[in-house]
């Protein structure tokens, strides 16, 4: 049995990443605040494993319980092959520093960093299955972007997390992977939240408008396919940071 287990997986991209794995006969576990129905039916469809986990990832003791859960779930299934998606991430608080809500800053930090960080920590403990991880990162961890100071640095600390992980899991003599997945300016309610800020606190605003009036931005399904078919396809190189462009 192969299972890939999806943070984010109700909606945009990794919904998309979702459906495409159960075509393959890859089992879904789930783990976000709400529910997909259509994921479930297109499992029962396809005859593939499907379970829901709940969970507000900037809650580390949500965290910690639903994976508790999980991880026993995972000895009792014993998948032979394991993905993990770190694909949840939320981009506010947009504005410029100085002028950030913290409340917003905190949860931003806990669902883009500190969230991936623990998911891989508990997994690489408590599960012995063949494991690639997949951090879905940005374009941002890679060139400061006004009003974008904690989507930028989170991201940025994702990469980090990355490369660094993977040194740790080449030194111990691991066959675990993990590498991170940037995979550029999709059609998503992330963008709509982009496209609302306010023209002070974001100066490419009209910028990432323009995306959307002229048709720029690519659907999740094509992104979630370049992704797919770089892990089940090629070999991959663990740590490194692959770039949907180079896919397309």
């Amino acid at each position: 049995m192969k299972l890939a287990i999806i943070t984010g997986a109700s909606k945009g991209l990794g919904a998309s990443i979702a459906k495409r794995m159960i075509t393959e006969g890859t089992g879904i576990i789930s783990v976000s605040r709400t529910e997909n129905p259509e994921l479930a039916k297109l499992a029962a469809e396809n005859q593939v494993f499907f379970a829901q986990y709940f969970c507000n990832l900037s809650s580390p003791d949500e965290l910690e319980s639903a994976f508790s859960e999980l991880t026993a779930l995972l000895k009792e299934k014993q998948p032979e092959t394991l993905y993990v998606f770190n694909n949840a991430g939320i981009i506010d608080p947009i504005g410029t520093a100085g002028n950030l809500d913290h409340a917003a800053l905190i949860q931003n930090a806990h669902v883009n960093l500190i969230a991936p960080i623990m998911i891989s920590n508990i997994l690489l403990r408590e599960v012995s299955s063949e494991m690639t991880i997949v951090n879905i990162t940005s374009g941002a961890a890679e060139r400061p972007i006004q009003g974008w100071s904690a989507y930028c640095s989170t991201k940025a600390g994702i990469n980090m997390f990355t490369e660094t992980a993977a040194l740790e899991l080449r030194t111990a003599g691991s066959s675990h992977k993990v590498i991170a997945f940037s995979p550029g300016v999709m059609d998503t309610a992330m963008q709509g939240t982009i496209r609302s800020s306010a023209k002070e606190a974001f100066h490419d605003l009209e910028k990432f408008q323009a995306y959307k009036e002229k048709g720029m931005l690519r659907d999740t399904e094509t992104v979630a396919n370049a992704l797919i078919d770089l892990l089940l396809q090629k070999e991959i190189e663990s740590g490194k940071v692959y770039y949907v462009n180079d896919l397309i």
